[in-house]
C-alpha cells in the first residue's frame, strides 16, 4: 500500500475577488512582462548582426546546440540567465548555464556564447561558471560543457588581466580548474565538446574533462596562440596545426572522439552520456504528486508591491504542496513562523515559511524543526519574507540573540539540501536565518515582488538621518532638517532601487527570478537534482547556547 501524508488540505482565506487582490495580479503580470522582454534581451544574445554573423560559418547559437544535446520534449531550467542585468556587459554575461535531460540523466550544462566578445570570459560569465560547477558537484550530476572562448576578457576591469568586482588580481583567478579537477575525483563524469577556440587557461577546460569532443575544422585547443607563440619562440604557425581538432584527435591524443560538424559533436556527447552508467542514489518520489487544492494562478494576487502589506505564507504552501496537504507544527507558539511537513511532486519536504519578523520563541522553534528534518532525512523549503530579528529591550531580555543563533546554528549545520525561495522582503540576518544564498542551500529563486537588503529602504535612511542628527548635536552646530530631508529621500530611493530581486540576480546572487505559478514546477525539479546526491541528514550539530 502506498505511503500518504495524513494531513488535511490547507484552507485559504485570500479573496480573488478583491480590490487588493486585483491590484496585486497586475502589479505582479506588468514585473512579469519586464522580465519576459529582459529574458528575450539575454536570449539573443550579442545580437542579429552577431548571431547572423555565426551562422555564416556554418555555426549554431548556443541555445540551438544545448536544445539538441537535450532529450525532444525535456525541460531546461536554465540558471542566472539576466546575470550582468544592469551592468555594461550584454544581459547574460555571455555564457548559458542550467540543468536538463541528456539521455535520461539530469546534467549541468555550461555553454559559452560566441555571439558575446567572441565568448570572452566576463566578470559575470565567471561567476555563472562557477556557479555551474557548484551546482554539478553537491548535487552529484553530470557536467557538460560547450566551450568556444576567446578566453579571459582582457579589458580593463574585464576580470583578466585588469581589476574587477569579482577578481582584483589575477593570483585569485583559477578556481573553477580546481573544481573540474575535483568533479572527476568525486566521481562526477564531465564532457566537453570543443565547438571553437579555448585558448591558454580555456584549454584546460577540456584538459581537466573526462571526455572531450573536437569538431573538423572548427576546435582549436591551445595554450598559446599563433601569436603569441611567434612572439615568445620565433615559430610560425596558424590555427589548425596548431592546435586543430585532426591534431588533437589523431597525434595528441586530447580529443576522444572526431566529430565532422557540430550536430556530429552532439550526437556524440548524447552517446558519451548514456554509457555513463549514472545512478542516481538520493530517494524517488514516494507520496502522491497530486495537484495543489488551490489554483496556483492565485499566486499573481498575493504580494503587493508594498511589502509592509501582510501575507499569510500558508496561501503559498497551499498553491505548491501536493493536494495543498500540509501538517503543521507548533502552529500556536511562535506564529510568526510557519513551520510543517508537505511533499512536492511526491519529494517529501519540511516547509519554513516566514509570517511576520522572527520572535525568540519562533527563532526557537524554527531551530527544533530543523533537528527534526535532519532526524528524518527530508529536504527543507524555505519561503522568505522576512524583514529580520526582533529588536528592543524585552526582546533582548527574551534571548533573541541567543535563539536567533540557535537558528543559524541549525541552518549552518543541517546537511538535507535547502531550497530557498524569496517572495518578499529578505532583510538582514533574517535573510541567514531563513537559509539565504550565503548559508549553503543548494538553489535560491525569487519572485519579482523580492527585496534584498541589509534592512529596508526607510530604516536605512532613518538611521543615517539620526546618525547626522547626533553628530551635529555633538559638535554643537544646528541641524539641516531640509538638507536632511533630501538626503534621506536620495538615500531611500537608492537603496529601494538596489534592494530589486532584478539586481540581486543581476549579480549573479541568486538562480533567477521566476514567475509565482512556476514555483511548485521549479521546486519538483530541484527536488528531482537533488536526489542525485544522497539526501542524508546531519549526526550532529554545533553547540546551541540554551
Amino acid at each position: 500500500m502506498a505511503r500518504s501524508l495524513l494531513a488535511p488540505p490547507l484552507r485559504s482565506s485570500l479573496d480573488p475577488g478583491s480590490k487588493g487582490f486585483r491590484q496585486n495580479r497586475a502589479d505582479m503580470l506588468e514585473q512579469l512582462t519586464v522580465l519576459d522582454e529582459l529574458l528575450d534581451e539575454a536570449a539573443a544574445g550579442g545580437g542579429e548582426k552577431a548571431t547572423a554573423r555565426l551562422r555564416q560559418r556554418g555555426k549554431l547559437p548556443i541555445r540551438e546546440r544545448i536544445a539538441h544535446a537535450l532529450d525532444p520534449d525535456s525541460p531546461f531550467l536554465e540558471i542566472s540567465p539576466l546575470a550582468a542585468y544592469g551592468s555594461d556587459y550584454t544581459a547574460g554575461g555571455g555564457m548559458v548555464v542550467g540543468i536538463g535531460v541528456i539521455a535520461g540523466v539530469e546534467c549541468v550544462v555550461m555553454g559559452n556564447d560566441p555571439t558575446v566578445l567572441g565568448g570572452a570570459l566576463t566578470p559575470y560569465a565567471l561567476k555563472k561558471w562557477a556557479r555551474a560547477l557548484e551546482i554539478a558537484r553537491e548535487n552529484r550530476m553530470p557536467y557538460v560543457s560547450f566551450v568556444e572562448s576567446a578566453g579571459a576578457d582582457l579589458r580593463p576591469g574585464g576580470g583578466g588581466g585588469g581589476r574587477s568586482a569579482q577578481t582584483s588580481h589575477f593570483a585569485e583567478s583559477g578556481r573553477q580548474f580546481y573544481e573540474m579537477t575535483e568533479l572527476s575525483r568525486l566521481g562526477v563524469p564531465s564532457v566537453c565538446v570543443v565547438f571553437g577556440s579555448s585558448t591558454a587557461g580555456g584549454a584546460y577546460q577540456p584538459g581537466l574533462s573526462d571526455y572531450v569532443v573536437v569538431i573538423d575544422q572548427q576546435s582549436k585547443v591551445f595554450l598559446a596562440g599563433p601569436p603569441l607563440v611567434k612572439m615568445a619562440t620565433g615559430e610560425e604557425s596558424d590555427d589548425e596545426t596548431l592546435g586543430g581538432a585532426r591534431l588533437h584527435a589523431d597525434v595528441s591524443g586530447l580529443g576522444d572522439y572526431f566529430a565532422e560538424d557540430e550536430l556530429d559533436a552532439i550526437r556524440i556527447c548524447r552517446e558519451a552520456v548514456s554509457h555513463l552508467n549514472w545512478r542516481k542514489v538520493g530517494p524517488e518520489p514516494s507520496l502522491p504528486a497530486d495537484e495543489p487544492v488551490h489554483d496556483p494562478e492565485e499566486l499573481l494576487g498575493l504580494v503587493s508591491r508594498d511589502l509592509r502589506r501582510p501575507v499569510d505564507v500558508r496561501d503559498v504552501i497551499a498553491r505548491v504542496a501536493d493536494g495543498s496537504r500540509f501538517e503543521e507544527f507548533k502552529p500556536r507558539w511562535g506564529p510568526t513562523l510557519v513551520c510543517g511537513w508537505a511533499s512536492i511532486h511526491g519529494y517529501p519536504v519540511g516547509v519554513l515559511g516566514n509570517n511576520g519578523v522572527l520572535h525568540p520563541d519562533s527563532a526557537q522553534k524554527a531551530a527544533h524543526f530543523i533537528q527534526l528534518c535532519n532526524r528524518i532525512d527530508v529536504p527543507l523549503v524555505f519561503l522568505q519574507n522576512i524583514t529580520g530579528y526582533m529588536v528592543g529591550r524585552d526582546f533582548e531580555a527574551a534571548g533573541i540573540v541567543k535563539k536567533g543563533s540557535q537558528m543559524l546554528n541549525a541552518v549552518t549545520n543541517s546537511t538535507v539540501p535547502h531550497l530557498t525561495v524569496i517572495i518578499g522582503s529578505s532583510y538582514g540576518a533574517g535573510t541567514y536565518g531563513m537559509s539565504g544564498r550565503a548559508f549553503g542551500n543548494r538553489f535560491t529563486f525569487t519572485w519579482p515582488t523580492a527585496k534584498i537588503a541589509v534592512m529596508g529602504p526607510k530604516q536605512i535612511a532613518g538611521v543615517m538621518s539620526q546618525v547626522r542628527r547626533g553628530q551635529a548635536a555633538r559638535q554643537g552646530v544646528p541641524f539641516d532638517e531640509e538638507e536632511d530631508a533630501k538626503i534621506v529621500a536620495m538615500v531611500e530611493a537608492g537603496q529601494e532601487e538596489g534592494s530589486l530581486a532584478l539586481r540581486a540576480t543581476g549579480a549573479v546572487s541568486d538562480d533567477g527570478i521566476i514567475d509565482p505559478r512556476d514555483t511548485r514546477t521549479v521546486l519538483g525539479m530541484c527536488l528531482s537534482f537533488v536526489a542525485n546526491a544522497p539526501v542524508e541528514g546531519a549526526q550532529q550539530f554545533g553547540v546551541f547556547r540554551l
